[in-house]
This record gives structure tokens, C-alpha cells and sequence, in this order.
């Protein structure tokens, strides 16, 4: 799967999971060029999402959130996460 299309199902999964206000998906690959995860294949992306399941939840809780909704994409696709969560 080239990067392209794993933001596209990264949206997917977002989407179902959390709703979102405002979702913004961006590939930070090309910033980690020989690093140990763009080798292996994965990609470094940063995601900016506004949601109201987030309403009262710890920061903790608002990443695991978003973590759990990408399910094994964290282990299959995806080398380092950034998020930045707006509330």
C-alpha cells in the first residue's frame, strides 16, 4: 500500500470511528528519508482532527482513541503518528 492510499483508508477508519468536525490527514514521509521506518516501508504521518467524542476526555484518552480507531494500520502501515487533537 503506497502512502496515498493509507491516508485514504487512515480517513476511512477516522471517519467511522470518531466522527470527526474536521479531519486533516498529512504525509511526513518525505521528512524521514533513511530513517529505520521509511526503510522498512511504513510512513510518518501527522493527523489534525476535531471531534466531539472528544468532549471531556483526557489527552490520554482522546490518542488512544484515535490509535484504537486505526486499528493494525499502527503495526502494519504506519511507522510514527503525530496527532494533534482540537478541541
Amino acid at each position: 500500500m503506497n502512502n496515498q492510499e493509507r491516508i485514504k483508508q487512515m480517513d476511512k477508519l477516522l471517519t467511522e470511528a470518531l466522527s470527526p468536525l474536521q479531519l486533516q490527514i498529512t504525509d511526513d514521509s518525505h521528512l524521514h528519508a533513511g530513517h529505520a521506518g521509511a526503510q522498512s516501508g511504513k510512513g510518518h504521518f501527522t493527523v489534525s482532527i476535531e471531534s466531539n467524542i472528544f468532549t471531556g476526555l483526557s489527552r490520554l484518552k482522546q490518542q488512544q482513541l484515535v490509535y484504537s480507531a486505526l486499528g493494525n494500520m499502527m503495526q502494519t502501515d504506519i511507522h510514527a503518528l503525530i496527532i494533534k487533537i482540537q478541541s
